[in-house]
């Protein structure tokens, strides 16, 4: 990549996007709509050409209209699936070529993530999320494991307070530096897309659902950690209370 974000105007106003911020960029008549992590999007009069020469490598122009970030894309198949969920149209008669300059940028990519600014040790995420050792919430870091094609398929636990090995159900010693497939055999990859999406985007998310794992309802809040990584918080759904503060006196519904 030749920079680390572009400035354009949008709405009358100068902005300026981080690179790995966004996801694809799509023309729209005469505009040119950025969409971004966080399901932001941008319009501006910035023509695609200067933007993909702004962007420099690491996105694929996947036909006249559309400029594509590498590693947002999950598969090329009929459609280019994006890793958000999304689907984009692309000229088929260059699936090839397009194949061939994602498989260039995905060994980029793993790379760039294999350049880690991760603690070494164990001992070093130890002391470096001590805070987080007697937390009343499960809390772990988890590094992705990314295949050929810089998909996600798995993680390790990096890093898990006593609260996650409760939640879990099995002790710290068989989590830290573990992968989850190799404890969970029925492992569901429906959280890998969430995570995966993180670890390349940035992205804070939350995802309620349910975990065959453990046979439990899950609340799970990912945030970015290190290259590579991200950070959860995990709640049983069944344990969340919700409390509504009314505005008066911000007094509590039970009047305390």
């Amino acid at each position: 990549m030749r920079s680390n974000g572009i400035s354009v105007i949008s709405n009358r106003r100068h902005i300026s996007l981080p690179v790995e911020d966004i996801l694809y960029i799509q023309l729209a008549g005469r505009r040119a709509v950025i969409h971004a992590s966080g399901g932001r999007t941008y319009e501006t009069y910035t023509t695609i050409e200067e933007l993909e020469q702004m962007l420099g490598s690491g996105f694929i122009r996947t036909d006249r209209a559309t400029l594509v970030a590498a590693k947002g894309i999950h598969a090329i198949g009929r459609q280019i699936e994006l890793i958000n969920g999304e689907t984009l149209d692309y000229a088929h008669r260059r699936k090839r070529q397009l194949k061939e300059q994602l498989r260039a940028d995905w060994r980029q990519i793993a790379q760039n993530l294999s350049n880690s600014d991760a603690p070494a040790t164990r001992e070093d995420y130890q002391r470096h999320y001590a805070s987080y050792d007697s937390a009343p919430f499960a809390f772990t870091d988890i590094e992705m494991v990314f295949n050929e094609k810089c998909a996600a398929v798995d993680w390790i636990f990096r890093y898990a307070n006593e609260a996650l090995a409760r939640l879990e159900k099995k002790p710290l010693e068989q989590l830290i530096d573990r992968s989850f497939s190799s404890i969970f055999p029925n492992m569901d990859d429906k959280w890998l897309r969430v995570y995966e999406r993180t670890a390349l985007f940035g992205e804070t998310l939350e995802i309620i659902d349910h975990s065959p794992e453990i046979d439990t309802d899950l609340k799970i809040i990912c945030f970015p950690t290190f290259k590579g990584h991200c950070g959860c918080i995990l709640f049983k759904q069944a344990e969340i209370q919700t409390m509504r503060v009314e505005k008066s006196g911000g007094k509590s519904e039970t009047g305390c």
